[in-house]
């Protein structure tokens, strides 16, 4: 730790372990002649769910790293490393020793992202014996105050109508105060199924620095039950390999983002995807510069509007609508349940063994990058999870251990939302339900399935087909009166009752046969 001088004028300024910016609030104003900045490697944050591997790995390399770039800058850093005896492992712990240790006039935090340790932050603020001051997390484009105000006195908030504000707010793709092109949103021209032989192109990935490889053998050591591999490990821990993999994807993949984001290959795990959501979601880069440069690429005549467009509403429209939700909604957000979905996540969520084709590539690098992109999350896990029945709180804490990205504020809406409907259409307008014609237009999963993705009722019918007409049947007293699922329940009436009835109890076997027994309370 850099030298410095305490004293009754010094403060103590926390750094979470994704708040990894040169621009942090906490950091603003910042003494280096008296200030210390605590960062904490703890139990509390690395267990309360069992993350993957990758993912504490990913976080503790990232916090050392930028300890040393604080450090560097002549900044007092009081670091404690997962294995320090004296470490308390809980962030509210550690806070208070070093309020024990060393005499400081108050202590400076950033808010933070999850609504678990934001309750322990405030608890600690109520007994704490100096002032403790809670600054705006700004690295967001959408401050909560905004959110709200564009919330207040809406029956449905719709992330379409909320990134056009946001397009507003930022002017990003506004020509004359209009959206560029005529339209706000291309989402149309971003269908496109695989096309037989097309392949990704080869991508940027970041091998471990010395600092990250000291990380993962910790994480081994220390974490060796938790799920997933680190042999793949290849996320950038510092601002600099992050820009070079945001660079990378401008040039090489952004061009043909639009066309290709909604498909999915075997054996392809990146796909045409930007490769930049643990970055972003650690402060290694910044969401609305990240944003003008893409809109850059488009003025510049390298990548077209389609492609600039959609990337853009990922993280302008749906990262700040999710946390927006998030916010608004929590702590009862956690709690719905509009389903009454009460099965349990089968076992081949964790091990891949399976023989649905699409679940067992997804799961298995899962298993090995922390990745999956948004079509598999929404389309395989979680159409399948909810087709099934799975609690939500079993699926929250799958989609939360598994990633490398997921953080609660980001995860959950997308999980209980749209992927579930588990809040039963505050995400979305419709569950997002589909059979197997789904996945088979838009990959090449199908052609090696045991499973024939044409059969609807069966043993070897696909399970998504399998399940679907049963979920419709199931949850027709929820659903039967949303407008968007008007044309599946007409043809589910036309079956007539004996085909119905057969349709259900062959879905109810499907459930039984792939593990997803009712839960025991």
């Amino acid at each position: 730790m850099t030298e410095t001088t305490t004293g009754a004028t010094s403060r103590l300024r926390l750094v979470l372990g994704d708040q990894l910016s040169d621009s942090l609030s906490a950091l603003e104003g910042l003494d280096p002649t008296r200030d210390v900045v605590l960062m904490a490697e703890v139990n509390d944050e690395a267990t309360y769910v069992r993350h993957h591997k990758q993912k504490i790995a990913l976080i503790f390399a990232a916090m050392r790293s930028f300890a040393l770039r604080l450090e560097a800058r002549g900044v007092a850093v009081r670091y404690v490393r997962i294995d320090d005896p004296a470490n308390t492992h809980s962030i509210v712990c550690e806070l208070h020793r070093a309020l024990d240790d060393q005499p400081f006039s108050a202590v400076v935090i950033t808010e933070c992202g999850e609504w678990r340790l934001a309750e322990a932050l405030a608890a600690f603020a109520g007994v704490a014996a100096v002032p403790v001051e809670v600054r705006e997390d700004r690295r967001f484009i959408c401050p909560h105050d905004r959110f709200r105000r564009w919330a207040s006195g809406k029956s449905q908030l719709r992330m379409e109508f909320f990134y056009r504000e946001m397009r507003r707010d930022a002017g990003i793709l506004l020509d004359d105060g209009q959206p560029v092109g005529g339209k706000w949103n291309y989402d149309a021209e971003n269908r496109k199924g695989l096309t037989k032989g097309l392949r990704p192109p080869a991508r940027l990935r970041t091998p471990p620095d010395e600092i990250a490889q000291a990380a993962i053998t910790d994480v081994a050591r220390l974490f060796p039950d938790h799920f997933g591999d680190l042999d793949e490990f290849g996320w950038p821990t510092t601002t600099e390999q992050a820009e070079s993999v945001l660079a990378d994807f401008m040039t090489n993949v952004l061009p043909n983002f639009g066309d290709w984001q909604d498909a999915m290959a075997l054996g392809e795990p990146w796909m045409w995807h930007g490769l930049i959501s643990t970055s972003l979601n650690l402060g290694l880069l910044d969401p609305l510069d990240v944003c003008r440069r893409a809109e850059a690429e488009y003025r510049a005549g390298c990548a077209p509007l389609n492609a600039v467009e959609g990337f853009i509403r990922q993280i302008l429209g749906w990262r700040e609508f999710v946390r927006g939700i998030y916010w608004l909604k929590m702590p009862d957000y956690a709690r719905r349940n509009f389903l009454d979905a009460d099965r349990s996540l089968p076992g081949f969520y964790w091990s891949g063994e399976t023989d649905m084709a699409c679940v067992a590539d997804v799961v298995a690098q899962t298993r090995s990058h922390a990745y999956a992109h948004h079509i598999q999350r929404l389309m395989v896990t979680g159409n399948l999870a909810m087709l099934l029945g799975v609690h939500p709180d079993e699926i929250d804490d799958w989609y939360l251990v598994v990633y490398a990205d997921a953080y609660e504020w980001v995860e959950m809406p997308n999980t209980r939302g749209m992927a579930t409907f588990a809040d039963g259409g505050i995400m979305g307008s419709k569950p997002y339900a589909a059979s197997g014609a789904y996945i088979d237009r838009m990959s090449d999963y199908c052609g090696s399935c045991r499973y024939d993705v044409k059969a609807k009722s069966g043993e070897n019918a696909c399970p998504f087909n399998r399940l679907y007409w049963g979920f419709l049947e199931r949850n027709q007293k929820r659903l039967r009166g949303n407008v968007r699922l008007a044309m599946p329940y007409r043809t589910l009436e036309n079956f007539g009752p004996e085909r119905r009835t057969a349709l259900l109890n062959d879905a109810e076997a499907a459930r039984d046969r792939l593990g997803a027994a009712p839960r025991r309370e």
